[in-house]
């Protein structure tokens, strides 16, 4: 039952980014790898405001999810959209998302140095011990807010105005044009939904486990694989990839060792992509010939 209380918040962690992941890509057609440097940049802007400058822990981490909104807003505007009108590749989109991640983490790594940081302060609660499992608040918080997050993006995409047309722009980009829908709007609309998520997941991630650097490449991969294996655009189905992924490092950790933590959640992921290529709730690709 530990287990499974640590697979899951590891989960909830892995399906904020994965969401907001999806929706990106759905409505560009490219990886944004900048994704974790924007999870990344919302929790050193919080460390930056509490430590700091001494703001509020809740000023700051409402400080620091709106850092990564703008600058997830900041780099659809200044960058992708231009290279877009220029009817840059999707391949070129992804070079360029991967300079961005570079580019960024090195500032914070020269800004902040490389090693470990914390915006916690005062006693390292031991947790709540609850029918034999031990939990934070942190992670209760991960779990809770990470599941009513994407709820509501859930019941956006499929209720709410903006979020069919968010579905349509990703079903059809051109035809969505056609019939009159504004592609650019609806890339800014999916960038500051999908940063706001990845800025919310860095702070809680931090809050439980701090803050190095390198985070965020490794949270995306991680949200990444879920995606692919739960099903691209399919929220529940990602949900299902990261408490696979979940469950299946932290019993592999428990039976073998930690180190094959990761290297298991890729067996799993090339298992899938050739038998189950579309993932758990994903649809397979039809193809015909007219």
């Amino acid at each position: 039952m530990q287990i499974l209380a640590n697979a899951l918040v590891s989960a909830a962690g892995y399906l904020l980014v994965g969401v907001g992941f999806s929706l990106i890509y759905t409505s560009t057609r490219f990886f944004h790898f900048a994704h974790g440097i924007v999870l990344t940049a919302g929790a050193y802007v919080t460390f930056i405001l509490k430590v700091w400058s001494g703001f509020p822990l809740s000023i700051s981490i409402f400080g620091g999810i709106i850092a990564s909104t703008l600058l997830g807003i900041g780099m659809e505007w200044n960058i992708y959209r231009p290279l877009r009108r220029r009817n840059a590749s999707p391949t070129i989109l992804l070079l360029a998302s991967l300079g961005i991640y570079a580019a960024l983490q090195a500032l914070i790594s020269l800004t902040f140095g490389s090693g470990t940081k914390t915006f916690r302060s005062g006693v390292v609660p031991t947790g709540l011990l609850i029918t034999g499992i031990r939990v934070t608040g942190p992670q209760i918080a991960i779990i809770v807010i990470s599941g009513a997050c994407c709820l509501v993006v859930w019941l956006l995409l499929r209720y709410i105005r903006v979020g069919k047309m968010i579905r349509a722009v990703a079903c059809d980009p051109d035809l969505a044009e056609v019939f009159g829908l504004n592609r650019d709007y609806i890339i800014r609309v999916v960038f500051l939904i999908g940063s706001a998520l990845a800025g919310i997941a860095g702070v809680l991630l931090t809050y439980d486990a701090d803050m190095t650097p390198m985070m965020g490449f490794r949270v995306l991969l991680m949200g990444m694989v879920a995606v692919i294996i739960g099903g691209i655009g399919e929220i529940p189905g990602i949900a299902l990839g990261a408490l696979l992924l979940g469950l299946a490092q932290h019993l592999t950790a428990w039976w073998f060792s930690s180190r094959w933590q990761d290297a298991i959640v890729f067996v799993i992921l090339i298992l899938f992509l050739l038998v189950r290529p579309q993932g758990f709730l994903g649809k397979p690709l039809r193809k015909t010939a007219i």
